[in-house]
């Protein structure tokens, strides 16, 4: 099992080697998996990994949010509807066909859980590297 599917796991309390099947963790994997990943380059809802994730907030005014999750410090909260600005409305409706979540279910869901899952991959305050990013087995 790979960091992202271990941090996912952890975040969702999902048993190792369980899967990531729920439609949160799907949201979760289209946001973060690297684009190294098999198919992800044009993946729907997928912003690029967390190095696009990142580029995305700082283009959408949502920088000192996610540098407080990368960083080291308390994390900042961001809403649903801050998270919905941050990624840009075809993120949300691409994830949200994806999960079958409605859109304020996903939001509430992932504006909770994200912080902490970017806290934990990025342990001391630097992005890992793409590979350790790729779901599935390492």
């Amino acid at each position: 099992m790979g960091l992202l599917d271990q941090v996912i796991g952890a975040a969702l309390g999902s048993k190792p080697g369980s899967g990531q099947s729920s439609p949160i963790a799907m949201a979760l994997m289209a946001l973060l998996a690297s684009r190294m990943a098999p198919g992800s380059a044009g993946q729907r809802g997928s912003l690029g990994g967390l190095g696009g994730l990142l580029e995305q907030f700082r283009q959408n005014g949502f920088e000192q949010a996610i540098n407080s999750w990368i960083g080291t410090g308390q994390n900042h909260a961001i809403s649903p509807n801050q998270l919905r600005q941050a990624i840009g409305q075809d993120a949300v409706d691409d994830l949200a066909q994806q999960t079958g979540l409605p859109h304020d279910d996903l939001l509430s869901q992932l504006s909770k859980i994200l912080p902490g899952v970017v806290d934990k991959l990025t342990p001391n305050g630097q992005l890992p590297n793409e590979t350790d990013l790729l779901p599935g087995p390492r």
